[in-house]
């Protein structure tokens, strides 16, 4: 029966339960004794088990990889995964950060590269530098940011602090995190006008450079690299550079993804007249056109105030709102403008009303607009020829217009950004634009030392020419660029944005692992650990080199004006063997695979070469000249364009120029522009990677803790296949085990040379490598003996031909007891001129205090009798009664009470707002502190209704109960208010 069935397969299942318990528990134990590491999990990408056995084998690797993590118990709570006890497997890593997210610990060092992991606690957090004002740095996060700037100011070097992950790990918040403590060690704190300036640009730039995707609400589509100039250990001088490139997001968001986010703050927080004012009054989510594609949900009162925000931080760089709203605006409608083929030639236009709304916002006629979308002029021959162009042809004009205004508006406030200048925290000035103002703070700073000695001007001078030189070489670079995505289906900008993470990556394989690794080869140093890391060279070719690359080609077709087949014909000749390339799914045809370092990407190749052209006809520009266009902002946008397209008599004359803002040197007046958008940004990352290798790099790797961005959730799968792509794993063992730190000797010596008896030393160059001896075995006397069980895998050094290596675990040490030798040193010099000046100041403080026994025991000197014949002292003058009250009488005083304390105002001043009575409030302190002196006790955190000023000066008056306390206006904090008043205009509070 089918129940004698059910009841035999699971007595059998239970029996083989327990042989596997048994089985498992065996193992466990031969593991334990033979100090063998268990296996690893299997591949993330593997597709999961089947078959009649495939719940006992899905059971056995569970059990393995639990007698696994609990082989790594011991070493939960290690800070730095390099001194984690072997053996090293990812099961140790995986617990370790594990343990530490319980513990809300979300940052851990692998020797002196750190790991974050983004918990999403900041979720809805707008990630810019305001809002990372009240947060807490880690200690890690600290010493990053503190070595940088000591290697700086040590050795003028450049320092770069790369941020690498997956999109959605936390790149951007960690940056924000890292500024703010370069600005609270070295610019001066979060309350100067540098700090101001920038966080104003970040705040502006991040709600144009956000939009949400499959995988990240918070996605930065802009790359970032915050150059930070340094001198001497002061902040100098910031400028950011941008790398912006999904643009096709303007016009075309994915299904389930979002436009960029200043769209929906923009109808959010818009007042009814200005929308009125911007022709927006009506329109929608729903009824836009680029914008309804994608997700409609929305959070308008959190909209609302981070435009409110974006708005004044607008203000603070001196940008006009309204230039850049109507921008945005005309943007927004240009959707809703859309064609159709007529029965003539020409092309009927379907949204007339729209049509004219652009116009009038970028301030020229709705005729010459209508042109410049529809006509085109051609060269053939040298004979110019107009036609008017289709449909198709004139929704491309289009959306070429919408992102041309929107990328170059971006590029126009990052120019303005960069052009501020800032008071710094010290001498000089902070600016953010190029050499010139440096070498004009240099001659301003000349012409004060005239007058003086010359010698010492002299001598002022060269400090200061050597200061310009400094600061103009050696800077502190913060690298927040695209992060590894996985839509689907990919375009052509997530392939150059994979690009950007692959090559990222393999800069970090460079670094860490070939560095490392050759020079230990190249100098005969023997290491007992092998690491073997994945070289991902081989992708990077795929799609980046000269001739043969998947750029390259697509280059060549776009010049050939080919078409996507054609292109994916000739990429697989081309490739047949290549090992990253792989076919496409079944039934997704037009499509082709990559295997990237941290996954398989599936790309779709229908709009390669229209996005890759970027390029819109020079009839559309000579539209926003200044004789045709009343909107400067609008005209400024294309000022390079308009100069060189009207360097000549004839306007238009047939050339095409790029949607992207370029220099004038990229511009000819040819058919095609000079660069595509593929090398433009192929170049772009090569400038990057020419200033990162002149930088001494330090690396934070970001790990999203889940992929549906939950608080506080740590799926084991998600963050095992980060660990695999970033091989942290492989990192961790050449920590562990390896020489991952090269000196040079003379480097060596200088720096610990306090380590050993300065008697002893020879400090020449001939003797470099026995001095080097000499601080090695000083070290080495100051560290206990090991049991012979215990020994490291490796001595810690090794001493190479030029080199001397490093362990990790030795460099720390190191580090360590030089610190300690320094502090007994500092200690000892400050004791010492302490007492000196103890002693210095005895007679006087001995005097001071007998004087005071003296007077204590009633023993006071006698007052001094005055002088025989000394005048007795001048009478001071009186004012006359009737004068005195004559000018009370004209002021309205009262001599008999004093005057009465001005009323309380019936309401609080937040900024430019009224916020009236009663308000809610949140107790920074605990009042009283001591918890004595009343009866009614309010704890710190708690939120409390204020009904008004108190009459005592600086309280407030708190109901708790049924009575009203009187609580100091520092013990509470502003919430939202329950009752706001209008606004005050500026100037009038």
């Amino acid at each position: 029966m089918p129940c004698g069935k059910d009841t035999a397969s699971s007595n059998e299942a239970a029996t083989l339960h327990q042989r596997l318990r048994s089985l498992s528990s065996e193992l466990v134990t031969l593991r334990s004794r033979l100090h063998v590491s268990p296996p690893p999990l299997p591949p993330a990408a593997a597709q999961p088990p089947s078959g009649p056995g495939a719940p006992v084998r899905a059971a056995r690797r569970h059990r393995a990889a639990a007698a696994a993590a609990a082989q790594t118990g011991p070493a939960r709570t290690v800070e730095d995964l390099s001194h984690l006890e072997v053996p090293l497997t990812e099961h140790a890593v995986m617990r370790c950060l594990h343990s530490r997210f319980q513990d809300h610990q979300y940052y851990t060092n692998v020797g002196s590269i750190l790991i974050s992991l983004n918990s999403y606690k900041e979720l809805g957090n707008a990630l810019t530098l305001n809002s990372t004002r009240t947060k807490e740095t880690s200690d890690q996060l600290r010493r990053v940011v503190r070595e940088a700037v000591r290697q700086q100011s040590d050795t003028g070097y450049p320092q770069g602090i790369i941020l690498s992950g997956a999109s959605g790990s936390g790149k951007t918040y960690t940056s924000m995190l890292l500024l703010r403590q370069l600005f609270e060690v070295a610019g001066g704190g979060t309350e100067t006008d540098a700090f101001k300036h920038l966080a104003a640009a970040f705040t502006v730039l991040r709600s144009l450079g956000t939009a949400k995707t499959t995988s990240n609400s918070e996605s930065s589509r802009i790359g970032h690299f915050i150059e930070v100039q340094v001198t001497d250990g002061a902040l100098y001088r910031t400028k950011i550079h941008c790398y912006f490139l999904d643009q096709t997001r303007v016009v075309a968001p994915m299904a389930g993804e979002k436009n960029y986010h200043i769209f929906y703050q923009l109808l959010a927080g818009l007042a009814p007249d200005e929308r009125a004012r911007l022709h927006l009054d009506g329109h929608t989510l729903c009824s836009l056109r680029y914008l309804q594609g994608g997700d409609l949900r929305q959070n308008a009162a959190e909209d609302a105030a981070r435009f409110r925000a974006w708005k004044s931080c607008l203000g603070v760089l001196g940008i006009p709102f309204l230039d850049v709203v109507r921008v945005l605006a005309a943007v927004l409608l240009l959707g809703n403008v859309t064609f159709a083929d007529g029965a003539g030639i020409e092309v009927e236009v379907q949204g007339q009303e729209q049509l004219q709304a652009v116009a009038s916002l970028l301030g020229f006629s709705a005729a010459a607009l209508r042109s410049g979308l529809t006509t085109r002029t051609h060269n053939v021959r040298g004979q110019l020829v107009k036609s008017l162009g289709d449909a198709n042809v004139a929704s491309m004009t289009r959306d070429s217009l919408a992102k041309a205004l929107y990328c170059r508006t971006v590029a126009t406030i990052v120019r303005r950004a960069n052009s501020l200048k800032r008071l710094g925290s010290g001498s000089g000035t902070l600016c953010s634009s190029d050499d010139s103002h440096v070498h004009a703070d240099a001659q301003s700073a000349h012409a004060s030392t005239v007058g003086t000695a010359g010698s010492r001007a002299s001598k002022s001078m060269s400090v200061l020419n050597s200061a310009v030189r400094h600061a103009t070489d050696g800077f502190i670079g913060i690298l927040d660029m695209f992060g590894f995505e996985d839509p689907r289906p990919a375009h052509l900008e997530h392939l150059c944005t994979n690009l950007c993470s692959e090559t990222m990556q393999h800069f970090y394989n460079t670094h860490i692992f070939k560095s490392s690794l050759e020079s230990c080869r190249e100098e005969g140093i023997v290491c007992e650990v092998e690491v073997e890391y994945v070289d991902n060279v081989p992708c990077i070719d795929l799609i980046s080199s000269l001739r043969t690359g998947l750029l390259s080609m697509l280059d060549v077709e776009c010049g050939l004006r080919g078409t996507a087949e054609t292109y994916l014909q000739k990429v697989r000749a081309a490739h047949r063997s290549s090992g990253r390339l792989r076919d496409p799914p079944p039934g997704e045809p037009g499509t082709f695979a990559i295997q990237h370092y941290a996954g398989l990407v599936v790309y779709s190749a229908a709009d390669f070469l229209d996005t890759n052209k970027d390029s819109m006809p020079d009839d559309l520009v000579s539209v926003f000249h200044k004789q045709n266009c009343s909107f400067g902002f609008a005209s400024h946008l294309f000022g390079t364009e308009l100069k060189v397209l009207y360097s000549q008599d004839t306007v238009p004359r047939g050339v095409s120029f790029r949607i992207s803002p370029t220099s004038n040197a990229d511009l000819q007046n040819g058919e095609e522009p000079v660069s595509t958008l593929t090398q433009d940004f192929h170049t772009r990352l090569d400038n990057l990677l020419r200033t990162l290798v002149h930088a001494k790099p330090h690396f934070v790797r970001c790990v999203k803790a889940n992929d549906s961005e939950q608080p506080l959730l740590f799926e084991r799968t998600t963050v095992m296949r980060q660990i695999r792509a970033l091989q942290l794993l492989e990192t961790v063992n050449l920590m562990a085990a390896g020489y991952p730190h090269r000196m040079r000797f003379r480097a060596f010596n200088s720096r610990y040379r306090l380590l050993s008896r300065s008697r002893l030393l020879h400090r020449t160059d001939e003797k470099a490598v026995e001095d080097c001896r000499l601080i090695l075995a000083s070290y080495q006397n100051t560290l206990e003996p090991l049991p012979a069980d215990q020994q490291p895998p490796c001595p810690g050094w090794a001493l190479g031909k030029r080199h001397i290596f490093l362990a990790e675990g030795t460099r720390q040490r190191l580090e360590q007891l030089r610190e300690q030798i320094r502090l007994r040193a500092a200690v000892l010099v400050q004791s010492a001129w302490r007492g000196w000046q103890v002693r210095r100041r005895w007679p006087q403080m001995r005097r001071n205090m007998e004087h005071r026994q003296r007077t204590k025991a009633g023993l006071a000197r006698p007052r001094p009798q005055p002088i025989t014949g000394t005048p007795p002292p001048d009478v001071p003058e009186r004012c006359e009664p009737s004068a005195v009250q004559q000018t009370c009488s004209l002021f309205g005083l009262d001599l008999e009470r004093p005057p009465p304390l001005p009323p309380a105002r019936a309401y609080t001043v937040d900024g430019n707002r009224k916020l009236g009575y009663p308000q809610e409030r949140l107790m920074r302190l605990n009042f009283p502190e001591d918890g004595s002196g009343s009866e009614a006790i309010l704890l710190k955190g708690e939120t409390v209704l204020v009904v008004g000023a108190s009459s005592r000066r600086g309280h407030l008056l708190v109901q708790h109960g049924d009575q009203q306390v009187h609580v100091p206006h520092q013990y509470l904090e502003l919430k939202l208010p329950s009752l706001t008043l209008p606004a005050l205009p500026p100037g009038k509070l």
